[in-house]
């Protein structure tokens, strides 16, 4: 087996790849961020054989050189930011560059052996995309809407700026009907995934619009995560604060995760512990037992998320009655 770990930095601009073999830096080299670069890269790897190629999930370009690395039978291995942010803490790694990055996440691989990341298929990513553009819209139009909202309550406003944002406004509610558009008929091509948007759509506070932000991220996962994963994925899971005698933080939730899924998941538990007597019941007793109402909420979006991955997995409607059940409320 090759004893050579990878690990690549990616930029705007440039990809700076380290190899490291038997504890050490052996290559540093820097590749342009354009698909020649990649080709180039993607010999260069080839040509040294590495065990892991290392990367972070970090903006947006990491993205497709990890699709055509792995589409081209490399051990491709995507990281979670947070653990790489960590790990040159504990290396105590006071400088960042391109090229010290690149060989941390080279000896990252060496001693940790992350593994391997299967890339989803072009349709999967493409949802992805669109859910994530209409996030994106929909947070700027709730911006512009509360602009809108300060200019009115004042006096003496300009009737061209109040104009100026209702055409803002305008603008990008066709944007959202266009890309929702184009969601639901990627949706009619695929099946497997108009089933499982429907299975999404059975829960109360699930309409078109969170079965698609929800779907779009759920359906690029790996199928062999646990329910523990994907909520650790979301950044759902609980950071306990307790030591000794001294110690009784306020336990909190990771975030440490998917900030998309966490957005995609607020809306549908809200509405969740307001009409579904299940997540409401559910709701309340944590707070009979003492959790703060944005606790008790946050225990639902990850409840939610369970039974929403349940139904990805099983191919079954969302049933809140099997999810919120007297046993579940024993164990929580």
């Amino acid at each position: 087996m090759s004893t050579v770990h990878a690990g690549i930095d990616v930029s705007a601009k440039s990809v700076e790849l380290a190899l490291r073999q038997n504890g050490r830096r052996i290559s540093r080299e820097t590749f342009p961020q354009t698909p020649e670069g990649h080709r180039q890269l993607q010999r260069r790897l080839r040509a040294a054989q590495p065990q892991c190629v290392v990367l972070e999930a970090t903006g947006v370009y990491y993205l497709d050189l990890a699709v055509t690395l792995a589409h081209a039978q490399l051990p491709v291995s995507v990281i979670n930011p947070r653990s790489f942010h960590h790990f040159a803490k504990l290396k105590l790694q006071g400088s960042k560059t391109d090229g010290i990055d690149a060989d941390l996440l080279a000896e990252y691989g060496e001693r940790l052996s992350p593994p391997v990341w299967t890339p989803p298929d072009p349709a999967r990513l493409a949802l992805r995309d669109l859910g994530r553009q209409i996030n994106r819209l929909t947070a700027m139009r709730t911006q512009a809407k509360n602009r809108l909202h300060a200019l009115r309550a004042r006096q003496g406003v300009l009737d061209l700026l109040i104009q100026d944002e209702v055409d803002a406004i305008a603008t990008l509610e066709r944007r959202l009907e266009r890309l929702t558009q184009a969601a639901c008929q990627l949706l009619e091509q695929q099946p497997e995934l108009a089933r499982q948007a429907q299975h999404l759509d059975a829960a109360k506070g699930v309409a078109q619009a969170s079965a698609i932000a929800l779907l779009a991220e759920l359906c690029v996962l790996p199928a062999s995560l646990k329910s523990a994963q994907v909520a650790r994925h979301a950044g759902l899971d609980v950071c306990l604060r307790q030591s000794g005698s001294s110690v009784h933080g306020v336990s909190r939730i990771s975030k440490a995760g998917n900030a998309y899924l966490r957005a995609a998941l607020y809306m549908p538990a809200l509405s969740a512990v307001r009409y579904d007597p299940y997540a409401r019941a559910f709701y309340e007793a944590l707070q009979r037992r003492g959790k703060r109402k944005i606790q008790a909420l946050c225990a639902v979006m990850r409840k939610l998320l369970t039974g929403f991955w349940a139904c990805l997995k099983t191919a079954q409607p969302f049933d809140p009655a099997k999810l919120f059940s007297d046993a579940h409320f024993a164990k929580t």
